[in-house]
């Protein structure tokens, strides 16, 4: 996408549908940087989940929490950590460019649609059934009346796929809309969300929040294909972005309405589910911070060893985020079994948090024979030559710097 393609109404110019994109001629090849976003992205869930899920048991079962409810100050953390933002943000900018290489090679839309579904589609409702089939065989053999709050905490993740296939199927209606109104989309799916909250917060319409998980997650997924736009930008759109985001969002904050934190909190209002107006903020902050690093991380994106390290995370990808809780879950079964306890602290200590870097291991090395097992199918690359892209990205871009 460049400067210029797309019309606004009334200009008089020719309006591109989603069959006929405007693209670049020259052929597309992987971007770096933006294959390190989508894995650091991914990464940083994972490890998330390993280190900071502390599970409390109650009557009916498991439930989950985090440290950020415990510690004073934590929860400014989450505005660079909660990253799904910058992922949906990425796979907009990601499905953009690989609709256009698709469509170079003759691919209707609803073709390109259907085999991304069917490629997300899959192992993200293999995992599922085999979880609830395993939980009701498990729950009915052994009457584990908690089984049920274990299989939906391993399972719970898959909700960002869930919202991801929504936005996949719905990509010919959001690019039609890209096209043909072009950044006037991102300030209507703002606009609306923003009087969604409202009436959620004023008139207590709570069920309305979940119209915002598609409005929302749909904003930042639609900005992805402005990418390449804010790229070719000067070096202040990205410092307004960062700066504009970090402002929205601490206003909302620090106006009562909204709690600081970007991942759920028991015991308070939550910014994720539903997403929130905040969620709008922190993209707009998230995309800045990203633009504002790439031309250092770029350059260390050609060196060999980033090379190396970008790519095997990023061929490991999907099962290493389908399979991680199902790893962290038989790592803690192990270690109630073992302990003969399964409390944990509910108020972290000091080698609470020492021992963070130390609770990667455990779950990673439960994880890793899952994958081997089950997983292989998934890895990106795994039937072709060394160098050879799976998918077609992006052209090499040159930024106006």
């Amino acid at each position: 996408m460049t400067e210029g393609t797309a019309t606004t109404p009334g200009d008089g110019a020719a309006t591109p549908s989603p069959a006929t994109p405007t693209a670049p001629s020259a052929a597309p090849s992987r971007n770096a940087y933006v294959d390190f976003l989508r894995a650091f992205s991914l990464l940083v869930v994972v490890m998330w989940h390993w280190v900071f899920t502390i599970v409390i048991w109650s009557d009916d079962g498991p439930h989950a929490t985090n440290p950020i409810g415990f510690t004073t100050g934590l929860w400014l953390a989450t505005w660079l950590l909660q990253v799904m933002p910058l992922f949906f943000y990425i796979g907009g900018y990601a499905h953009l460019t690989a609709w256009t290489a698709a469509h170079r090679r003759g691919v209707s839309i609803w073709g390109f649609v259907g085999r991304r579904l069917q490629r997300l589609a899959i192992p993200a409702l293999s995992l599922l059934i085999v979880w609830l089939l395993l939980g009701s065989v498990l729950g009915a053999v052994f009457d584990l009346t908690w089984i049920g709050r274990a299989v939906f905490l391993v399972v719970s993740p898959l909700w960002f796929i869930g919202i991801y296939l929504v936005l996949v199927a719905l990509l010919p209606v959001f690019l039609w809309l890209h096209e043909r109104f072009d950044s006037i989309v991102i300030v209507f799916l703002a606009g609306t969300a923003a009087g969604i909250d409202i009436a959620r917060f004023r008139y207590d319409i709570e069920w309305l929040g979940m119209v915002n998980m598609l409005l929302i997650w749909g904003l930042c997924h639609q900005l992805g294909f402005f990418y390449e736009r804010i790229v070719h930008a000067t070096r202040r759109i990205d410092w307004t972005l960062m700066w504009g985001g970090m402002f929205a969002l601490a206003g909302l904050v620090f106006s009562g309405l909204y709690p600081g934190s970007m991942v759920g909190v028991p015991g308070e209002r939550s910014n994720m589910a539903p997403p929130s107006l905040c969620i709008v903020a922190l993209v707009a902050f998230q995309a800045g911070v990203a633009e504002i690093l790439r031309p250092s991380m770029e350059r260390r994106l050609e060196r060999s060893g980033w090379q190396r390290a970008n790519d095997t995370i990023n061929r490991f990808s999907m099962p290493l985020f389908l399979f991680h809780t199902t790893g962290m879950a038989l790592h803690r079964a192990v270690k109630y079994a073992i302990a003969g306890e399964r409390n944990e602290p509910t108020s972290p200590d000091l080698w609470w948090w020492l021992s963070r870097p130390l609770a990667i291991v455990g779950p990673l090395l439960f994880t890793l024979p899952v994958i081997y097992l089950f997983g292989r199918q998934w890895v990106k690359g795994g039937g072709r030559r060394r160098g050879q892209p799976d998918t077609p990205m992006s052209r090499p871009l040159t930024a106006r710097r």
